[in-house]
């Protein structure tokens, strides 16, 4: 068994789990989504994010892209979280929830395209 593909697909599929984790709850409802998932989602998935760096091929690539579109999914979604909280001090609106949950559901389609992707690479790996 190869470490370091054990952990490089436990930090892809780490990265898929927390982000469901997130996302799953009523879209506008803030105590369905807390915000310390929300970090745990985006440290997890830039680490995910580095770990792709070194595969140099097009399934490569395609993996980095996705981990690269999760990123920023999830950035944009922490940055509307701190500015309605901190900085608009508006509170988290049913609305301003609903953005920052619909951009972590854009992250979630990436990283599922991301495990997809992983399983497909590795049931095409020969022994």
């Amino acid at each position: 068994m190869n470490l370091e593909k054990v952990i490089f697909g436990f930090f892809i599929i780490n990265a898929l789990t927390l982000n469901f984790g997130f996302f799953i709850g009523d879209i506008d409802n803030p105590d369905h989504h807390h915000v310390y998932e929300l970090f745990a989602a985006i440290v997890v998935n830039l680490i995910a994010t580095v770990l792709k760096f070194g595969d140099r091929t097009q399934m490569g690539a395609v993996l980095l892209a996705t981990s690269l579109v999760a990123d920023l999914q999830l950035i944009a979604a922490a940055f509307v979280w701190t500015m309605a909280v901190h900085v608009t001090g508006a509170g988290l609106e049913p609305s301003t929830m609903s953005s920052i949950v619909s951009l972590s559901g854009g992250a979630l389609l990436a990283n599922v395209i991301s495990v997809a992707i992983l399983v497909i690479e590795t049931v095409m790996l020969r022994r």
